[in-house]
Order: structure tokens, then C-alpha cells, then sequence
């Protein structure tokens, strides 16, 4: 385990981040206007290093990526209006962590491990004592946890979809024949071949936001496609060209969800989490993660889940899996009370309906 840095913060008061100005044509969407602009690539948020003057009430672990460190200022912020005396300066530590996932960038997630590639380092420094909360996102999240620790609270929920970003089409359907379309998700990857055969698509296209917005830039593929709700999270959402509809891009199990771990024996940090956790959130993710356990899923396996709520509060949750070269996609839908039980029996009967449906050998197509 890897501790990179640990940085003393005071009220969000001051996220800022580095910009870098890259060229791109003017596309029609809800996030662009009608001028010219710029493909924005932040690189990092700054964080003001400080001179440690006691001990932190709470020190959250976090990736060091600008995504996880947007997350873990979140987290901050509700800690901080929950919970007022933490808004003391050195109250709350954030200490990163670099993880195998972020060291290995020249493989696919599938060749080098699949799932918990993002979260091991995490949670060996939340059991040794080293931080006392980690701040993961779900969809990176294994659906066994490791032995001592609790994941008792999920933060209101992001936008689920995912975005397409291009500098030469609006959407997917126009991108002519033979275009390369780059995304590190096997989900994403079975999705695309499924609708539009015509199109290339460049699997091992890993890196952070920034990363994968300078490849595109520089040409190594026509489009990508990402996650809105770390774009949101990054403000970035003026490099969206269009948003995928949920029938379009079924999202990853627990996409957009933030989850916050603690030790199993630690009430103190227990209670803090408990006054964070937004049901509704928990509920779905829940619902989502027991289809996922059902069908033993990994970076190996396209596997798409989601779960919301309706208007008149029923639990509606859609999930799918496919080929990985996208000539199959199973599709399922289950209706039923929003409500913890009645969630973990829905995403568990998908999953044995689609394995049923699957049959032996499905996922090595």
C-alpha cells in the first residue's frame, strides 16, 4: 500500500483546478452554446498543502485521480454541514492512496485483476488503522467486502447515463463506418457493436478523464464515451457532445453512486456515515449489486444494472448482459416495492433469469 500524500484541508471553500485549452468544433447538444469552444481538460485539483497542528478528527482515504479527490472534498463538504465542529481547520485529513489500478495503465482492468483494483490499497489502510473512512466509487467497489469493514452510507446519487464525446459527430449514429470509438468498459464496448456493428472499438482506452479527453484530442480514436456523472463531478460537462438515453447505454451496476467504508468496530466513525447516507441511494445500489453477485460479474463480463424509483415510488430496475463482441445483449425488467427485501430479491431473480438465459459459455463469445 501506497500512501502518496496527506493534505490538512479547511472548508471547500477553495477547489480549484488547472485548465488547459484544446481546440474543438462547434457540435449542437444541451451542454454546448453556438460559438467555438474548447475541449477543457482539467488536470488536478489543487489542494493547499498545510502544516499539520493535531490530529485529525477524520482522515479520509481516497485515489489520488481528479475524480476521487472531487469525491472526497464532497464527502468533506457533508461532513462539515452535518457536523459543524469539523469545519475546524485539521479536523479532516485527506490522505491518498495509489492503488494497483492506477499503477497499471498498459493493461485491460480485465488482464490484471478485474474488480478491487481500484479499492485493495484502500481498504488495507482503513483496516491497519492508517485512515478511518475510504471514499470509493460503487461501481469500482467488489460486491464481497473485506472482513472488518462496513460500507454503511451511499451520497446522493449523480446522473446514471453516460456521455458521448466527440469532435467530429453529434452522436454515435453519425459516426461513419469504421470509426474508432475508445472506452476501457467491456460494458460500453458489447453495447456500441450491438447497435452499430459498422464501428471499431479500441478497448484498452484507460487513463483518467484528463487522459482520455487528450487521446481523443490528439486522434488516437474518434469518440469516447464517460461517465456524465464524474464529468458533473469534475465540471467538465462542456466537453459533452450528447447524452446517451438509459435504452440507448444501459449504465454500469452502482454508475454515479459514491460510497463511504469504515471498520465494523469503529461506532464513533459508524455514526458520522449514518448521518451522510442518502436511502433512496443505498437501496438501488443494493438492488443493483445483488444482480450483479448473482451473475459472479467482473471487468471480464458486460454487465449494465439500474434501479430508480418511479412516481408513484415503485422500485423499477432494468438490467442486461451481453456478448462481448455484442451480438447478443439479454435484456430483463422487474417491478416491485421500493424497499430493501423486495430490492435484493429483484436484483437477485435477474440475475438467475439471465443466467438461465445466457447458458453455458455465453460470456466467451
Amino acid at each position: 500500500m501506497e500512501i502518496i500524500a496527506t493534505v490538512n484541508t479547511k472548508p471547500f471553500a477553495g477547489r480549484s483546478v488547472s485548465a488547459l485549452g484544446l481546440s474543438l468544433p462547434c457540435l449542437t447538444s444541451p451542454f454546448y452554446n453556438q460559438r467555438k469552444r474548447n475541449l477543457v481538460i482539467r488536470d488536478s485539483v489543487a489542494v493547499e498543502q498545510q502544516t499539520q497542528t493535531k490530529a485529525a478528527v477524520i482522515r479520509i482515504g481516497t485515489r489520488g485521480s481528479p475524480l476521487a479527490l472531487a469525491q472526497a472534498y464532497e464527502t468533506q463538504n457533508k461532513l462539515i454541514e452535518t457536523h459543524p465542529e469539523l469545519a475546524e481547520e485539521g479536523a479532516i485529513q485527506i490522505v491518498i492512496i495509489k492503488t494497483t489500478g492506477d499503477k497499471i495503465l498498459s493493461q485491460p482492468l480485465a488482464d490484471i485483476g478485474g474488480k478491487g483494483l481500484f479499492t485493495k490499497e484502500i481498504d488495507e489502510a482503513l483496516i491497519n488503522n492508517e485512515i478511518d473512512i475510504a471514499v470509493h466509487s460503487m461501481k469500482d467497489v467488489p460486491t464481497y467486502l473485506p472482513e472488518k469493514t462496513i460500507l454503511p452510507c451511499n451520497l446522493p446519487r449523480e446522473d446514471v447515463r453516460d456521455a458521448f464525446i466527440c469532435l467530429t459527430a453529434a452522436s454515435l449514429a453519425e459516426l461513419p463506418a469504421g470509426s474508432t470509438v475508445g472506452t476501457a468498459s467491456l460494458r460500453r464496448k458489447s453495447q456500441v457493436l450491438h447497435r452499430y456493428p459498422s464501428l471499431n472499438v479500441l478497448e484498452n482506452f484507460r487513463g483518467n478523464v484528463q487522459t482520455r479527453l487528450r487521446k481523443l484530442n490528439e486522434g488516437v480514436v474518434q469518440a469516447t464515451l464517460l461517465a456524465l456523472a464524474g464529468l458533473k463531478r469534475l465540471n467538465m460537462t462542456e466537453n459533452v457532445t450528447a447524452v446517451l438515453s438509459i435504452d440507448d447505454m444501459l449504465p454500469a451496476v452502482a454508475q454515479g453512486a459514491i460510497g463511504i467504508a469504515c471498520r465494523s468496530d469503529d461506532e464513533k466513525m459508524a455514526n458520522y456515515l449514518a448521518s451522510l447516507n442518502h436511502e433512496d441511494t443505498r437501496l438501488a445500489v443494493a438492488c443493483e449489486r445483488a444482480f450483479l453477485e448473482k451473475l459472479e460479474g467482473s471487468c471480464r463480463t458486460p454487465i449494465a444494472g439500474y434501479a430508480r424509483k418511479d412516481q408513484e415510488g415503485t422500485c423499477i430496475f432494468k438490467a442486461l448482459v451481453a456478448s462481448p463482441d455484442g451480438t447478443r445483449v439479454l435484456e430483463t425488467l422487474r417491478k416491485g416495492p421500493y424497499a430493501f427485501e423486495d430490492m435484493i430479491m429483484m436484483g437477485k431473480d435477474a440475475g438467475e433469469e439471465l443466467l438461465s438465459r445466457a447458458g453455458p459459455g455465453f460470456f466467451n463469445q
